[in-house]
């Protein structure tokens, strides 16, 4: 709950003081009875009172002039210079305030209901913004209230609501929650911020559907009155379905929050619940909007959009939007970071740009997956000697998931380099290693690889011994 500046207190006092000093001696109910009959109702809560033209409205006792007085001295100490407060020179005395106003309870038999109220009120609004002290603010507050029926109307709902908040800050949110009820049991007219408060109270008390129930009647009640929709009411409302796991919901509501209040994060969000419920379409197109606005401005941001790129059959796009992020120095040069985009020119058939990066890339690395990869790329491009170079690499580095693949690789680089001996014995080793990898597939290549090079050294010799 915000603080009460000096100027506001003094406002508001002056007026409390105004009103409990009125010659009919009451005060009227709350305006606002057309709306009375299109305020939601919270479960568990009592049914909003309607106002009628025969309803009784509370009369409250006079202050006394002695009494206004008294309260005069107390706020002159508390705001010496009310017209003037920024340019004042006398000290404020809170605490000769607070003097003034506990000896008047000292001597509580002579006043009535509607003045110990204010006494009260005006403790209570000292401790909290001069004292820091919220248990006497809420002891005074509680008093405040004590003295029903004889206060207004309009001061026992704001001090039921003030409680409230008071409470929901201490992390009180039960009490904070009845005293809520108690507010709307007596308020012709709750307007969307008490729905906003009963909502953050069952947001704090991890009650997700109560929550979610009453910043939806907040929201539908202030379009009704064609009111502002606040943003932090529909982020609150996201968070709720979220929890709650109502994918469909939060999906609408991020749609609502990037239409109108378009945000990075929003966009963030709403792609990637796009993606967990599998519309990667709408995925891919947030985005591209995030993009066309300008808030891709995270190296997460720019890898997750270059990857949707890529798996939406346009990896050159995705290639050179990455490859942008790692020259401004956006995205960093991870071994990942280089072998994503070593992917995407690769798929998009860059065959030398996806080489450059996957060489930066596999030195780098800890493990030899990303030089597996490479020397695939040589054995395409007949780079035999590069390949051979690659494929013994990722094998000294280890850590690959397949490593007859590699091992096959390099005995074909090995056999174009007419390394007849290494190449057979590199298949041998493959075959070995397929073998024990129950990869019966590889194990046949390997086989074939074996008998056939068997037959070329065979053709070979014996056209060497017939002089050939």
């Amino acid at each position: 709950m915000e603080r009460i500046c000096g100027r506001i207190l003094a406002a508001g006092l002056a007026a409390m003081l105004v009103l409990a000093v009125a010659p009919d001696g009451h005060q009227g109910i709350l305006p606002g009875a057309a709306y009375a009959a299109d305020v939601p109702r919270l479960d568990g809560f009592p049914p909003t009172p309607v106002l009628t033209e025969d309803a009784e409205r509370r009369r409250v006792p006079n202050m006394s002039e002695t009494t206004y007085r008294k309260f005069g001295q107390a706020q002159e100490l508390i705001d010496p210079c009310p017209d003037d407060p920024d340019n004042c020179e006398i000290p404020r005395d809170p605490d000769g305030a607070i003097t003034i106003l506990l000896e008047m309870l000292e001597r509580q038999r002579r006043y009535n209901g509607n003045e110990l109220g204010q006494v009260h009120q005006m403790l209570a609004v000292i401790y909290y913004n001069d004292k820091d002290d919220t248990p006497r603010t809420l002891h005074h507050y509680e008093q405040l209230l004590a003295q029903v029926p004889e206060i207004t109307e309009a001061l026992e709902q704001g001090t039921l609501k003030t409680l409230s908040q008071l409470h929901l800050q201490e992390e009180n949110f039960d009490t904070a929650l009845e005293y809520m009820k108690r507010w709307f049991a007596i308020s012709y007219n709750p307007g969307p911020s008490e729905y906003i408060l009963v909502g953050q109270i069952h947001f704090q008390r991890k009650d997700f559907p109560a929550a979610a129930q009453a910043l939806e009647a907040a929201i539908a009640l202030a379009q009704s009155r064609e009111l502002t929709v606040r943003e932090n009411w529909w982020a609150m409302l996201n968070f709720a379905h979220f929890e709650m796991e109502n994918y469909d919901k939060v999906i609408e509501i991020l749609e609502i929050l990037v239409r109108d209040f378009p945000k990075r994060q929003y966009w963030i969000q709403l792609a990637g619940v796009y993606g967990q419920e599998g519309y990667e379409r709408e995925q891919l197109m947030s985005f591209e909007a995030a993009h066309v606005a300008g808030f891709l401005d995270k190296e997460s941001d720019v890898m997750t959009f270059g990857g949707l790129l890529m798996q939406n059959e346009v990896p050159w796009r995705g290639a050179k939007y990455m490859q942008v992020g790692l020259d401004s120095e956006l995205v960093e040069r991870t071994p990942r970071n280089l072998q994503q985009i070593g992917q995407a020119y690769q798929l998009a058939q860059e065959v030398d740009s996806a080489i450059s990066v996957f060489e930066e890339a596999g030195s780098k690395s800890d493990d030899g997956e990303i030089y597996d990869r490479l020397s695939s790329l040589y054995l395409e491009k007949d780079e035999f000697s590069k390949c051979r170079t690659a494929a013994e690499r990722a094998m000294e580095k280890g850590g690959i998931k397949k490593p007859y693949n590699v091992e096959i690789v390099l005995g074909m680089c090995q056999f174009n380099l007419d390394e007849l001996r290494e190449a057979r014995a590199t298949f041998v080793k493959a075959r070995r290693t397929a073998r024990e990898a129950e990869e019966s597939s590889a194990e046949r290549i390997t086989q074939q690889w074996i008998r056939y090079i068997d037959n070329e050294s065979k053709r070979r010799a014996e056209l060497e011994a017939a002089g050939i």
